[in-house]
């Protein structure tokens, strides 16, 4: 994975280079989509929803896995008075009830995954599409997400969206918050 970002970034440099020396004037810019993605305000109730999915699920879980449990110590007190044939069907039993605890663990990882994606991904199109727009208006031909690490230098010269696809959002900045938080509490 590095040597793949260590030759993108080869390959975007010597492509700049090459379109620099023609005399072209360049614009490029850089954001932090995570960083943007969790100043977002939906992404809270998208947590919250998710959080309240995952108690659901861990909730299921541990009845589930309480059942197997008791089951378990169950068969541990009563094994030495079975038939061999009840032994085994108390067995057999366990082991139904242990597969049926692994099938819902990996069901629910699938169900938290696909609600995750499911409530996040209105939120990355409507990041992603923000940040397409300001990119447009401001002319840039590139605009780099840092929040990948592919980003290996960035000068003075590439401009950092953040600010301007927050305010394209809505979203005021943490900065802005808390001086208007002082200034009413004043």
């Amino acid at each position: 994975m590095k040597k793949v970002a260590v030759l993108l970034g080869a390959l975007v440099a010597t492509l700049f280079t090459g379109i620099a020396a023609q005399g072209q004037n360049l614009k490029f810019a850089h954001i932090d989509t995570q960083a943007l993605i969790a100043s977002m305000p939906e992404r809270d109730s998208a947590m919250t929803k998710l959080k309240a999915f995952e108690q659901d699920l861990m909730e299921q879980m541990d009845q589930l896995q309480v059942e197997v449990n008791k089951k378990y110590q169950d068969y541990l007190q009563k094994r030495d008075g079975f038939t061999p044939s009840v032994r085994e069907s108390k067995e057999k039993e366990l082991t139904e009830l242990q597969q049926r605890l692994q099938e819902f663990q990996s069901a629910a990882q699938r169900d938290f995954n696909d609600m995750q994606s499911k409530l996040m991904q209105p939120i990355i199109e409507r990041a992603h599409a923000a940040i397409e727009k300001v990119g447009k208006a401001g002319g840039y031909i590139y605009v780099l997400d840092k929040s990948l690490g592919s980003i290996l230098y960035n000068s003075d010269q590439s401009v950092d969206l953040l600010p301007e696809v927050q305010k394209e959002l809505g979203i005021k900045a943490k900065a802005e918050k808390v001086e208007k938080t002082t200034e009413k509490k004043k």
